[in-house]
């Protein structure tokens, strides 16, 4: 085999090879992007769970004021104090969610 064709064959190989080398390149970046966004997601997901297990906290308080509030003759003033108690807990809970 002449040297010039096997030195044609050589550059074709390492052509090959430097677009393999780009092409693992860009599917390594976009694993990693993936992956980043399934964390992000992730978190999202896990802050929803937290939400929604305050809200069914805030509903079960609001439940008990409202039993108590049926056998109190000052129920408005209880539910009043109790929705300012549950607001400044929401409060407290959203300032460490930060």
């Amino acid at each position: 085999m002449p040297k010039e064709k096997q030195a044609q064959q050589l550059r074709h190989i390492e052509d090959k090879l430097r677009k393999l080398i780009q092409r693992h390149t860009e599917v390594q970046q976009r694993l990693m992007r993936a992956q980043e966004q399934v964390k992000q997601l992730e978190g999202l997901l896990d802050e929803r769970d937290e939400q929604i297990k305050n809200f069914q906290n805030q509903e079960n308080i609001v439940k008990i004021v409202d039993a108590i509030a049926g056998n109190t003759a000052n129920s408005t003033e209880l539910k009043l104090k109790l929705n300012e108690y549950i607001r400044e807990i929401d409060k407290c809970i959203a300032y460490l969610q930060d």
